[in-house]
């Protein structure tokens, strides 16, 4: 195997100080938990970088949440790359639709050491003084919405240079994104370059997984109740012996707060103590395979049973979300529930009934004949 030569860490979406959706009124600890995730993600992708001696950090576009930036998201960032300064490490960084350049207000002084994208697409390299060394290749977005590609910008390859794209875009056809810079894994692929960093898509993907790399970290920490499981980035290692360029992305999560669904059917389950019990192993088990993060979830209950016409009863739900509360919320890590959707129905089953030969059967049938003709 060719002995690596460089090491970087892929991140995107960073959303500083994002607000966090779909949770209702929660207890202060848990709010105030939640307002700094973004941010504890954040020092945990710098601690990375310190701990494995990487070479560069890769930030590939949404540094922040939105143009009006907070001051203190912008001191978090900035004390973030000093400590990459410090350690001899390079960051890149290019903006993406939520912190376009035309909302850049910066009112701190980057280190000498951050490289930032302008928007035109440009090949830095990693080390100035080397003439063989990685290439650095990246845009920034001019403004919130860049509905064509930005790929015939980008420079060609240099023979000999390991070279990796930075691109915030809609690749493919992902949906539940806005369509800024579309481009296909195709297009990609045939600029030659080695790698391809990319930002927008929150869910991390590897959409290609041979020359070049087209890879998507998702984002370091999950910001609402559909953003679930581990959040991370990517820690990639790079050989090159004079042979063919090989890298080995390895995902490392670095949120601090995890979301969850559970789903639970309610069919066989007979009062609420037996249900409490039931959603109890199964936040035991949530709570186990979290890492060690604290924890959001959802329980999302279903089926047909007698619990059915207790969980219609008012307040009934929000009863039971402050029993889960009350039993783990406080635990430090906590696992706080920020809801319960009751999808459960009657035990009364229209459509066997229908079927039966009895008075009531034949009343249903004459009744569904009815209503295709309504």
């Amino acid at each position: 195997v060719p002995e690596m030569t460089f090491r970087f860490v892929h991140a995107a979406d960073l959303h500083l100080d994002s607000p966090f959706k779909g949770v209702r009124e929660t207890e202060p600890r848990v709010a105030d938990i939640l307002q700094r995730a973004t941010f504890e993600a954040y020092n945990r992708v710098i601690d990375l970088c310190v701990e494995r001696c990487v070479d560069a950090l890769l930030v590939a576009g949404d540094v922040f949440d939105g143009a009006d930036r907070s001051l203190a998201a912008q001191i978090q960032f900035v004390r973030g790359l000093e400590r990459l300064h410090e350690a001899g490490i390079r960051a890149f960084i290019c903006h993406g639709n939520h912190d376009a350049l035309d909302g850049w207000r910066a009112r701190l002084t980057l280190p000498p050491s951050v490289h930032q994208f302008v928007d035109r697409a440009e090949a830095v390299p990693v080390d100035p003084d080397s003439a063989t060394g990685p290439m650095i290749c990246g845009v920034s977005y001019p403004r919130r919405e860049i509905r064509s590609s930005l790929l015939p910008g980008f420079p060609a390859p240099e023979p000999g240079r390991v070279t990796i794209g930075m691109l915030h875009a809609n690749v493919g056809t992902s949906t539940g994104h806005e369509a800024y810079a579309p481009c296909t894994v195709e297009e990609l692929a045939a600029t030659g370059y080695d790698y391809w960093a990319l930002g927008h898509v929150h869910t991390r993907a590897i959409l290609r997984d041979e020359a070049p790399l087209v890879v998507y970290p998702g984002n370091p920490q999950g910001r609402h109740p559909n953003e679930r499981g581990p959040r991370g980035v990517y820690l990639v290692d790079v050989h090159d012996g004079g042979g063919p360029v090989t890298m080995s992305p390895e995902f490392v999560a670095t949120d601090s707060v995890r979301w969850e669904q559970l789903e639970l059917g309610i069919d066989d389950i007979e009062d609420a103590a037996a249900l409490f019990v039931r959603l109890a192993a199964l936040v035991d088990d949530l709570v186990t395979q979290a890492d060690d993060r604290h924890l959001v979830y959802r329980v999302r209950l279903d089926g047909r049973g007698p619990m059915h016409e207790s969980l219609a009863r008012a307040g009934s739900v929000e009863d039971l979300i402050g029993q889960l509360n009350r039993e783990w919320g406080s635990r430090r890590p906590f696992a706080y529930c920020g809801g319960i959707i009751d999808d459960t129905r009657s035990r009364l089953d229209r459509a066997a009934l229908a079927e039966s030969k009895d008075f009531i059967g034949d009343f249903l049938a004459l009744t569904n004949v009815a209503s295709r003709y309504d």
